[in-house]
């Protein structure tokens, strides 16, 4: 199926993926943008599991400061190369991750952090693990796999801290 150039557009504006990649996702769906975008996500999903494995020695540390001042979080996130570390999607990540650290006041990063008599459930206490605050059907590592789609490369939370005044 032809595929019009209008539509290969506003997938890759929906999706951030490549041209090339949004056009054979609309032409394995049949030109249904719906399943394209989810054919997308999959491909993203086996394209991160992929890259679990490489090292991530670059990234940025990102601050976040609630309105008030009375609650702030840290989050270090870390990439394969510096040219990632500085791009929109990745910066606008760490800003979304530290924002979540601040509203939800996660203990681990991941559920293998977790000290073995934690009683509380894991989609609360572990920040991958949590429902995104921008997108509750979603989890945060839906968020971050949607990232390693779009730049290519192994994308880790590493560590986080979260303040609160008087705590």
């Amino acid at each position: 199926m032809a595929v019009s150039t209008e539509a290969v557009k506003e997938l890759r504006q929906r999706t951030g993926a490549g041209v090339m990649e949004c056009k054979r996702a609309l032409e394995e769906a049949n030109g249904d943008m719906e399943r394209a975008a989810e054919i997308l996500r999959q491909r993203g999903l086996a394209l991160a599991e992929a890259r679990a494995n490489r090292s991530t020695t670059q990234g940025l540390v990102e601050c976040y400061i609630h309105a008030g001042g009375r609650i702030g979080a840290m989050v270090e996130l870390n990439c394969e190369t510096d040219f990632v570390a500085r791009t929109d999607d990745f910066r606008a990540l760490a800003r979304d991750l530290a924002m979540q650290v601040a509203a939800t006041g996660p203990l681990a990063v991941s559920k293998e952090e977790l000290t073995p008599n934690e009683v509380r459930p894991v989609e609360e206490t572990c920040l991958l693990n949590q429902a995104y605050i921008r997108d509750p059907s979603r989890t945060v590592q839906d968020i971050v796999n949607d990232v390693i789609a779009k730049t290519g490369e192994n994308v880790r939370v590493r560590r986080f801290a979260r303040f609160e005044l008087g705590n």
